[in-house]
């Protein structure tokens, strides 16, 4: 069984490893079935724009309405 279809993007994450672990993020793109390009955004929950591991996250419940590639500020407005 394959944990990627719980991953889409606009899914809310929390990183569980790394520099970020403990905080949230938003799946902005999905790279492979390996790892997807996640972001805080920086200004917003401390997390800056990067590829991470699909392992290194944990999906929750909630999801915001972006489209694929959005701007941080796209999404640092719709978070607020």
């Amino acid at each position: 069984m394959s944990l990627v279809p719980a991953f889409e993007v606009g899914r809310v994450c929390v990183k569980t490893s790394g520099r970020d672990a403990g905080k949230r993020c938003v799946v902005v793109d999905l790279m492979d079935k390996n790892f997807a390009l996640v972001t805080g955004p920086k200004q917003v929950s401390g997390v800056r724009r990067r590829r991470v591991n699909v392992n290194h996250l944990k999906p929750l419940e909630e999801k915001i309405a972006i489209e694929k590639g959005a701007t941080d500020e796209q999404i640092a407005a719709l978070l607020k």
